[in-house]
């Protein structure tokens, strides 16, 4: 059994770590709000502009823009979403996971996958994996999000707008609750077209002032529109998780304090009964 003085220090070290972790729960709490603020306001508008460009996109044909032509998938961009730090539970490895499946699934039939990767964890990940990593991006936090959705937005649009990639794929963690993040793995370019039923299947709408204009005004905000609100959706998820990662890591180490403190009173009792025998023992000694 170990000694009082060990047991004491562990019991000092676990109690600090405690501290540490139920401080990191608070951080990850507060940050959360405003995270999920940010992301239940984003999503409406966010939405409502997929389905405005995957109408038009099915009344205009895949030959009215750049970003609408569909081609055969050869080369193709993943963008990873991860986050800069770890203590996040399962978050960084499972969108990991995701990825590397995507390259694994994908890669017989591809001629090239290019993984555009945001944040160290993922970066650091797929880097031990020798996949193929064309750009990387840290430093994503809910105030610089709209400006990285921004720079990660023209250089997509400017790689599929030439040609160097045939599709434009997403992998983050979507947020669903404190507890519950789900991975997703999403196109981005080319844009779907909606299925129209009826009469609604045939002919354009009325544009103004013209249709290249209008196309070129809103295919790249709902590009950057989409990557904003994945990131938006990404940081909140990180705060989820290590808010409940920090909440089992503080319950575990309440848990572990109690084993240790039992083993600290019954080493404490065994010392005391070996004592009290052997002052007995003495005694019964020094009588004979």
């Amino acid at each position: 059994m170990p000694s009082l003085k060990a047991i004491r220090s562990r019991i000092a070290s676990v109690k600090n770590t405690q501290k540490i972790t139920r401080a990191m729960k608070l951080v990850a709490a507060a940050r959360l709000r405003r995270a999920q603020e940010q992301v239940i306001a984003a999503r409406p508008y966010a939405r409502a502009l997929g389905e405005v460009i995957a109408e038009v996109a099915a009344r205009a044909g895949d030959d009215a823009h750049p970003l609408l032509v569909t081609r055969t998938e050869r080369k193709v961009e993943l963008i990873v979403m991860t986050s800069d730090r770890g203590l996040a539970g399962a978050f960084n490895s499972s969108v990991n996971r995701a990825a590397e499946r995507f390259t694994y699934e994908r890669g017989a039939d591809l001629e090239h996958i290019g993984l555009a990767v945001i944040g160290r964890k993922g970066r650091d990940y797929l880097r031990r994996r020798k996949v193929n990593i064309v750009r990387e991006l840290a430093g994503v936090t809910s105030p610089t999000a709209l400006a990285r959705a921004q720079e990660v937005a023209a250089q997509v649009i400017a790689d599929y707008a030439a040609g160097r990639t045939d599709a434009v794929y997403l992998v983050y963690n979507e947020f669903k609750s404190a507890m519950t993040q789900k991975v997703q793995v999403e196109r981005l370019l080319p844009v779907l077209p909606a299925e129209l039923a009826g009469p609604a299947r045939t002919g354009d709408l009325a544009y103004e002032p013209t249709r290249a204009e209008v196309l070129d005004a809103l295919l790249p905000l709902h590009v950057r529109v989409q990557l904003y609100r994945a990131l938006l959706e990404s940081i909140a998820s990180e705060f989820g998780a290590r808010m409940s990662a920090m909440d089992s890591a503080t319950n575990n180490a309440r848990e572990m304090i109690s084993k240790l403190s039992l083993d600290y009173n019954r080493a404490r009792q065994a010392t005391i009964t070996k004592e009290l025998l052997e002052i007995i023992g003495g005694a019964e000694a020094l009588k004979g």
